[in-house]
């Protein structure tokens, strides 16, 4: 009896000393703010939106393009002849800036509409948004993240907001039993139901992510979190989500790490594929179940962050993304990607595209500058001919070689190890993938836009647009502000909107370059060999 009691008193004390820690961090916390000037980020948000409920009436400016931004919502006006931007971040070296605008780009006359419409949510990157043909058409945005401009505290929203584009009017849906906060995730419609998918939530401190399905019913404005039968993908954020005409839905890829111990992180991008299918007899809607599956086609360099576009013919479009090695004990670089793949979404093959249009001397850029980049855009003749004449035992053998199963393809091996930082591949080696995208001697080069990750790609009207994202440049992360388009039905040639300029991009961070950063340097290069490396860690969770 006497011990009972004692073990209630320890645990008493225990919770004593977790709330008093927890004031401790508290207090600690509001000082370092106050020190930098900042408020905590949760009443930070409150009162933008608080700001924004304040607003009367609908203000619609003509302005410049938008600004140089990732990690943004780009979604084909349903009605419209247009394209709508929503959110996205920028960061110049030294502050981060999170968007709230809302942008519409007229495709004919190339202009570009702010619309400033009452009670929108507040600022967010890393979200997702659909523009569906409902009620003359509807924005459907859901969760996503708030960093403060000197990137110290992080928020992750768990909201859910609509935009009804004929009315210009923002509605936030407060339905219990959604997802819980994040961004990173994916985001589908498929009949007259939201389908949300992975993601992840980072508070400086600790991390998680997420491969649960939660659906949103537009019959009754209710969540309903899915309980799948079979194996599910890992836990991911930043992979792609497409919605089948069969009512399936296709989850490919995406990213995530893992805490070895303190200060050690394990990363993985992941080369997977799964199918979320509803089972043929439930007339509830609620039974589902994943199923693994093999794309057959080509074979995709791994990588993570990249672009894709569906389609109406059944085809869904995927550009760039980047993929990080270890090229020394101190030294991680990374390839960005500009090459251009075609998922047929019937077959579930992958094909490589090429563009029959003008030719150009462009090489793509590698992070590095290093010769050997695998985004070269053709592939060479010997493997156009085999696609051509790809038959159903040749597709099997070949959807066998590609497929990223633990059976047949070696563990994953890891390419970085800095002792803080890890970071490996999921699902297929990088040599043997190389291989199939090195481009021939022979080939002829296609103007392609640049390399980049956490781009915004779309398609209307038989184009695709482009637009955005981010690229290195030794250890400065540049935001681009570049806008192309290319018919998908010709597949001739890109068609530059606004140009790729990177010479305006004003850099604060420790990758610019003064006189006088150039002079210590010189006096110091012997003593400074090691550099901080970029991971682009949350980029690829957001992407």
């Amino acid at each position: 009896m006497g011990k009972k009691n004692k073990d209630k008193k320890k645990g008493k004390g225990a919770e004593k000393t977790a709330t008093k820690t927890e004031k401790k961090m508290s207090s600690k916390k509001k000082k370092e703010l106050a020190e930098i000037g900042e408020e905590d980020v949760e009443n930070i948000v409150a009162k933008i939106e608080e700001e924004e409920r304040k607003r009367q009436k609908v203000v619609q400016l003509t302005v410049p393009p938008p600004s140089r931004r990732a990690n943004f919502a780009l979604a084909a006006h349903p009605e419209k002849d247009e394209l709508i931007f929503y959110g996205g971040e920028y960061f110049d070296g030294k502050n981060t800036t999170v968007h709230g605008d809302l942008l519409f780009y007229n495709i004919s006359s190339n202009e570009w509409t702010l619309c400033k419409a009452p009670g929108s949510p507040p600022p967010r990157c890393g979200h997702q948004m659909l523009a569906l043909p409902l009620e003359k058409g509807q924005l459907w945005v859901f969760g996503g993240e708030f960093q403060t401009p000197s990137q110290s505290q992080f928020y992750h929203y768990r909201d859910l907001w609509v935009f009804r584009l004929a009315d210009k009017k923002w509605e936030k849906i407060n339905a219990p039993g959604g997802p819980s906060a994040r961004s990173g995730h994916r985001m589908v419609y498929s009949k007259r139901q939201i389908i949300v998918f992975g993601g992840f939530h980072d508070n400086l401190s600790d991390y998680k992510y997420f491969n649960d399905v939660y659906i949103f019913s537009l019959d009754d404005f209710k969540w309903r979190k899915l309980e799948p039968s079979g194996t599910p993908p890992s836990p991911r954020s930043g992979c792609q989500m497409v919605a089948l005409k069969d009512g399936k839905i296709l989850i490919f890829g995406g990213y995530s790490k893992e805490k070895l111990k303190k200060d050690v992180d394990k990363g993985t991008v992941h080369m997977d594929s799964f199918l979320l299918s509803p089972d043929k007899n439930d007339t509830t809607g609620t039974k589902w179940k994943w199923i693994s599956t093999k794309p057959s086609g080509v074979r995709l360099p791994p990588r993570c962050s990249s672009s894709m576009a569906v389609a109406p013919n059944n085809m869904a479009y995927l550009f760039g993304g980047v993929f990080d090695v270890e090229e020394g004990e101190e030294d991680l670089s990374g390839e960005f990607f500009n090459d251009f793949y075609v998922l047929d979404l019937e077959k579930i093959a992958w094909r490589t595209v090429t563009l029959s249009g003008k030719r150009s001397e462009n090489k793509p850029k590698r992070r590095q500058q290093k010769e050997g980049n695998m985004g070269e855009l053709e592939a060479d003749e010997s493997e156009k001919s085999a696609e051509a004449t790809l038959g159903e035992d040749d597709e099997e053998m070949e959807a066998e070689e590609a497929a990223p199963d633990a059976t047949c393809i070696p563990a994953p091996m890891t390419v970085s190890d800095d002792g803080i930082f890890k970071m490996t591949i999921g699902g297929m080696t990088p040599s043997s993938a190389s291989n199939e995208a090195t481009p021939g001697p022979e080939q002829k080069s296609v103007f392609m836009p640049s390399p980049r990750m956490s781009s915004g790609m779309v398609i209307k009207h038989g184009q695709l647009y482009l637009y955005g994202g981010l690229v290195e440049d030794g250890d400065k992360q540049l935001t681009l502000c570049d806008f192309y388009s290319l018919d998908i039905h010709k597949l001739d040639e890109w068609k530059t909107i606004i140009p790729n300029d990177l010479s305006s991009i004003e850099w604060l961070g420790s990758g610019s370059e003064s006189e006088e950063d150039i002079e210590d340097d010189a006096d110091t290069e012997e003593d400074d060999e090691s550099q901080s490396e970029s991971s682009d860690e949350e980029d690829m969770d957001l992407n």
